[in-house]
């Protein structure tokens, strides 16, 4: 009489050709997966990536025949604490994103603060007169028209703050 269980391998499971290890191989497969779809794939040196805590606003960005179009969401920011720049080569879009917000209750308060800066580079297709590039920002949007030219230098852009219609 043995005093230790008899089991076989296929009672475990780690029979090669088993259900368990085609399982156990299905389950990684499937965490592999989802951790790749959940974050960003790997981009060329020049695309910027937040840092887990960071906060980068949304770009869109467009182009015709004359012109370069930048649009970028910044909600919950002032005009005043947006910084654009226009160099030989890319737009830069930096600014602060200061929010606080408090709300409270009979025996209660709840206040949340976020602090933070961001600032984007994006790099431009052709070169741009500095001296034709508009920024404007209406209800968290800033939009950014850049002319075209065959030469170029750089330029600190002001921030108009109000409707982007003409």
């Amino acid at each position: 009489m043995s005093l230790i269980p008899f089991r076989t391998k296929r009672a475990t499971g780690m029979e090669p050709g088993s259900l368990a290890t085609l399982a156990d191989f299905r389950n990684e497969m499937n965490r592999l997966f989802e951790g790749f779809f959940s974050r960003p794939l790997q981009m060329p040196g020049w695309f910027e990536t937040a840092e887990p805590g960071q906060w980068l606003p949304s770009i869109d960005m467009s182009e015709t025949d004359k012109q370069i179009h930048v649009r970028a969401e910044l909600p919950g920011i002032e005009p005043k604490d947006v910084d654009v720049s226009v160099s030989e080569d890319r737009l830069v879009i930096a600014g602060e994103k200061k929010c606080e917000k408090e709300e409270s209750g009979e025996g209660w308060t709840h206040r949340e603060s976020h602090y933070g800066s961001f600032s984007r580079a994006i790099p431009l297709p052709e070169a741009v007169d500095p001296a034709k590039v508009t920024a404007r920002y209406d209800k968290g949007v800033l939009t950014v028209e850049l002319t075209k030219s065959p030469t170029s230098t750089s330029r600190k852009v002001p921030v108009l703050a109000g409707s982007t219609e003409r």
